[in-house]
């Protein structure tokens, strides 16, 4: 297996441009990880990264590799899955993401069942708001809220979720009830944003009469997690965009308000986008028939137990 692991830090190395980046990725140390890959390039005779202090690059060697390295880890896993198929002894890592706020109350409560079922299978769950590049980042699936990119992934739908404008009554009382998304502008409204780095696009989707319109809302305070806006509209801070989903719980009790209800925002579909290679790997398979059976049962409860009755 030593040259397999030679194979697999490679890969990682080279996807995520670090050597140190790809040794936490594989719970190595930096030295091993840095060991691995020069016992592969004297393997090979070739060098496969020019480094320098500031940055890794990959040479023409290395590019030529890493597309050869990809197939043979492929084949390794699909036959490893077919064998854990006949065995019905699935086992391997699994990599996962998923949003902040939807990981935290959909995906991970359903980790340990699954983890009880099948103990041979580790995941490795990893919770962002920012948009995941599956293929880079080396990942099985990915849980997504939002329109989809075209892509050559599978798709798995799961929900379409309800969105709504929400602020706590002490802010309305502070700055009046807006009716429409064309006065939280015309009264600039202090709007609490989801951004993260990378992102390009920053603006609220509204249903006017309709047809959709983009609304670019303005404030001083914004985050990469979605959580911490739903803690600043508590805190009486603003307006901001949740899905009826996160914050049912707080419309319930009151301590947060839908606002601008005539122009809502776009609905979301929570989706599971996964390579379609990885479907021959019948642990992947597992896990995700597992996490959509699971959340879809819990969005059902949590709907039942809303006076609309909507989420």
């Amino acid at each position: 297996m030593a040259y397999v692991d030679m194979l697999r830090t490679f890969v990682r190395v080279y996807e995520l441009g670090s050597m140190s980046a790809a040794a936490r990725d594989l719970r190595v140390s930096a030295a091993v990880s840095s060991s691995r890959i020069s016992d592969l390039e004297k393997s090979l005779g070739v060098r496969l990264f020019n480094r320098t202090t500031r940055s890794l690059r990959a040479t023409a060697h290395g590019e030529l590799f890493y597309k050869g390295a990809i197939k043979i880890l492929d084949t390794i896993q699909e036959v490893e899955g077919s064998i854990a198929e006949i065995t019905a002894q699935p086992k391997g890592t699994l990599f996962i993401s998923a949003p902040l706020a939807l990981g935290k109350k959909l995906v991970a409560p359903l980790i340990p069942a699954f983890k009880a079922e099948y103990p041979d299978i580790n995941v490795r769950l990893r919770l962002s708001d920012r948009k995941v590049d599956i293929a880079q980042e080396g990942l099985d699936a990915a849980f997504v809220l939002g329109a989809l990119p075209d892509s050559d992934f599978r798709v798995r739908a799961i929900h379409d979720f309800e969105r709504v404008l929400v602020a706590s009554p002490a802010y309305l009382e502070a700055n009046g009830m807006p009716a429409s998304g064309d006065e939280i502008i015309a009264a600039k409204h202090k709007c609490l944003l989801l951004r993260y780095p990378g992102a390009t696009e920053f603006f609220w989707n509204l249903i006017v009469e309709g047809e959709i319109r983009a609304y670019h809302p303005e404030g001083s305070l914004e985050s990469d997690d979605g959580d911490v806006l739903t803690a600043w509209a508590l805190a009486g801070c603003g307006i901001t965009s949740k899905t009826r989903f996160d914050v049912a719980r707080h419309l319930e009790d009151g301590s947060l308000v839908e606002v601008a209800p005539s122009t809502p925002p776009v609905p979301q579909p929570f989706s599971c986008l996964y390579p379609h290679k990885r479907l021959q790997d019948p642990k992947i398979k597992l896990f995700i028939d597992h996490v959509i059976r699971g959340s879809r049962a819990t969005i059902e409860q949590v709907a039942a137990s809303t006076s609309s009755g909507k989420i």
